[in-house]
């Protein structure tokens, strides 16, 4: 499975159904100076800011009442029909919005331009990735500069050999506003080359071929999968996946290259609109699975990928409640599962001619202060990804000797530490990515049996970044109910405890999703800026174990939002910042939770960005023709269910807008979200414009080629978050006025 699009770390990585936005969770390459920056800031042209924002006339929405009733309530939408895609009046409305946005910061473009460059000037442009080596050829993925989009390549024997380049990205975004390549995948003879290509920003991938050794595409294409094929060992024989109209991932096929797809043959349908479905191959190329997931249950089948024309036999049926993930290793199958209420999770393996759950037998047994990840399995050692205390952790175990158990010694407060590619049963090498808040992303290779570690590469910020002039730690604020909530922080040394530090603090907390404390040179802007930089580790993630997430769901969401308030309120008290120099971050999931948060205590912060949020979450889950509902249920629950109806409309931040005074808020969205649909952020804004009663900024930004993740390309992206940064800046040099 020569696959550079997807990186393993175990059959128990847990699946989200929705994209983490994160400046803590970058990778990107980037650096700056505190003198020039504070500098640029003290430049920008903001002395009649407030001015120039009260005299533009902001575009005001029409109302058009839509009556909704559920359960004996009537909600009146009056935004309803911006849910309209191909009403030009929605696309108006949209370029209205964005056109007042930028006339709102046009005082602010040299400062985003500045910002823009710094953050792009961070990044080694000539660069390229780790290779790692299968099936006789070394596999890697690299950039040239001042281009947007990698170079998919590989090396026979060894890197001084020729490069073979198998897909150069940039020659295929020729053209394309928006560029997305995925699923990059060799045939077992390494002659043909599979990937999906989205052009939309849809997530809905067009499968194509490529033969290696001619350099020319096959005539297959298959279009609306999710952008990868699984290759039987017959190098002819692929499976794919097909989504339906709401983007659920519902059936798999198999097809056989060179043959139309009318013809191509329908071996699993998952018709339970509340799983997802997926296929892929176990590292020992042995067997092609299909998994379907849902929150709560798993099932999986299994096939010899030798007889691609077989029949899939189910290793467990499904249970509700029953999670499981299946790896293989000679003649066993290896079970992570919650199993007999294992909350954190066991490993446990079973003979592959007999996988019912009565067969399985412990390996690594449950522990109620581990959560167990992840896994990779060696003829000779057993590697686990686990969690504890809210960080991650390697551990080793030798087969042969149970009692040889031992962790990786990180030596800092905050990190993450991951399982990378690891393609070699024999190897008794094991490759890992380190990094901190102040440590660069960092890829080792670490012999397990003389616990030697070595440095292959740590990604290279350009310029005069010195880690030793910023500090991270770990720092705990206290929930109403008791509760311990992490804080990961990250500022420049130097800073004084005396309540005046510019401060962001980021959140997410949902679909047990980990916040993990990650390097990010993008954020150098700010921490140069004299910022502090904080992660709030709440609820409805699971960095603290399982049970974590199961305290931030369903019925007790709420306990997501006052845990993000309470960190918020701790780091005022103990004099990080002040409400007049505090801002809130999150996207997606985490964008509902600044909608609620601000919903709340809009007093405690001085300005919010807000990125694809998820605010209309009544209506949203009421209507399962939209992409992820029905498979969320278990997640926010069915509000066709009065308890869980009643719930989510107290915190819903769409329903929940009164007239009262709100942060100043920057809103992002794309116009081609395929996971938060652009209409929820627009009808949000629209809302919040008709009521609130403060003169603070309230901006939209739409996108309008691109999708839940943004602009496609390596340095592209990074223009929205100039504007993002520049809009704190501004709020800042307000006050200074």
């Amino acid at each position: 499975m020569k696959s550079l699009t997807s990186k393993a770390v175990g059959s128990a990585t847990l699946l989200s159904a929705c994209l983490v936005l994160s400046a803590g969770c970058s990778s990107s390459n980037t650096t700056g100076s505190a003198a020039s920056a504070t500098a640029t800031t003290e430049q920008s042209a903001t002395a009649t800011t407030a001015q120039n924002t009260t005299q533009l006339q902001p575009p005001m929405a029409k109302k058009t009442p839509k009556e909704l009733t559920v359960h004996g309530d009537t909600r009146i939408d009056n935004y309803y029909w911006l849910n309209e895609r191909e009403n030009p009046e929605v696309i108006s409305y949209l370029n209205a919005e964005n056109d007042y946005t930028k006339k709102a910061l046009a005082h602010t473009e040299d400062l985003q331009k500045q910002l823009f460059d710094e953050i792009v000037g961070r990044i080694k442009q000539t660069d390229e990735s780790v290779p790692y080596k299968e099936d006789g050829y070394w596999y890697y993925t690299r950039y040239e500069e001042g281009k947007e989009y990698p170079i998919y390549a590989r090396k026979k024997g060894s890197m001084e050999a020729t490069e073979e380049v198998m897909l150069n990205a940039n020659e295929r975004a020729e053209g394309q506003s928006y560029y997305s390549a995925a699923g990059i995948d060799v045939s077992p003879d390494n002659q043909l080359l599979a990937f999906g290509e989205d052009t939309v920003s849809r997530r809905k991938y067009t499968l194509r071929f490529k033969n290696l050794k001619t350099g020319e595409l096959l005539t297959d294409a298959i279009p609306n999968t999710t952008g990868s094929a699984v290759w039987a060992n017959d190098n002819k024989t692929v499976y794919y996946t097909m989504k339906d109209p709401a983007l659920r991932s519902f059936k798999i096929f198999r097809h056989t290259l060179g043959t139309p797809t009318s013809k191509d043959k329908e071996v699993y349908h998952e018709a339970d609109e509340t799983f997802s479905t997926f296929v892929f191959k176990t590292k020992s190329d042995k067997y092609i699975l299909i998994g379907s997931a849902s929150t709560l249950s798993n099932e999986y089948r299994y096939l010899d990928a030798d007889k691609p024309n077989g029949d899939f036999k189910v290793i467990q049926p499904r249970e509700r409640g029953l999670e499981y993930s299946v790896d293989h290793f000679q003649d066993k199958f290896y079970i992570v599962t919650n199993k007999d209420g294992a909350t954190n999770f066991k490993l446990m393996q079973t003979p592959v001619s007999k996988t019912g759950k009565a067969n399985w037998k412990e390996v690594v047994p449950h522990r109620q202060d581990v959560l167990l990840e992840g896994i990779e399995i060696f003829k000779d050692y057993l590697t686990l990804q686990e969690r504890k205390n809210g960080l991650t952790q390697i551990r080793i175990k030798k087969w042969n000797d149970p009692k040889s158990d031992y962790y990786i010694d990180f030596g800092e407060e905050a990190y993450t530490a991951y399982i990378d590619v690891n393609p070699d049963f024999d190897s008794k090498t094991l490759r890992y990515g380190y990094t901190s808040l102040t440590t660069p992303y960092s890829t080792y290779n670490y012999n397990m049996q003389t616990k030697e570690k070595e440095l292959l590469k740590q990604q290279e910020v350009v310029g005069d970044f010195d880690p030793n002039n910023y500090e991270g730690k770990r720092v705990y604020a206290t929930a109403d109910d008791g509760t311990k909530i992490p804080v990961s922080l990250v500022y420049r040394k130097g800073i004084e405890l005396n309540g005046q530090n510019p401060t962001l603090l980021y959140g997410y907390g949902s679909y047990g999703n980990s916040m993990n404390p990650g390097f990010s040179s993008v954020r150098l802007s700010l921490l140069d800026r004299g910022f502090v930089y904080a992660i709030a580790h709440i609820r409805g993630g699971q960095e603290m174990g399982r049970q974590w997430y199961e305290d931030g769901k369903l019925l007790k969401k709420k306990n997501t939002f006052t845990d993000f308030l309470d960190a918020a309120e701790y780091l005022v008290d103990q004099k990080y910042t002040n409400p007049d120099k505090l801002f809130a971050q999150g996207g997606s999931a985490g964008g509902l939770l600044m909608g609620a948060v601000v919903n709340m205590r809009p007093d405690l912060f001085e300005g919010v960005l807000a990125a694809v949020p998820f605010v209309d979450v009544v209506t949203t889950m009421l209507d399962t023709s939209i992409p992820l509902t029905t498979g969320e249920f278990d997640e926010w629950g069915n509000p066709a269910e009065k308890e869980y109806y009643d719930y989510m409309l107290s915190y819903s931040p769409y329903d929940q807008v009164e007239a009262k005074e709100y942060p100043n808020m920057l809103v992002t969205t794309g116009l081609h979200d395929s996971q938060v649909q652009y209409w929820e952020p627009a009808k949000w804004v629209a809302k919040l414009r008709d009521m609130k009663t403060d003169n603070n900024m309230l901006l939209l930004h739409t996108n309008m080629e691109a999708g839940h993740g943004g602009a496609s390309g390596r340095f592209e992206r990074y223009k929205e978050t100039a504007l993002q940064y520049a809009f704190l800046l501004n709020l800042l040099e307000q006050q200074n006025q």
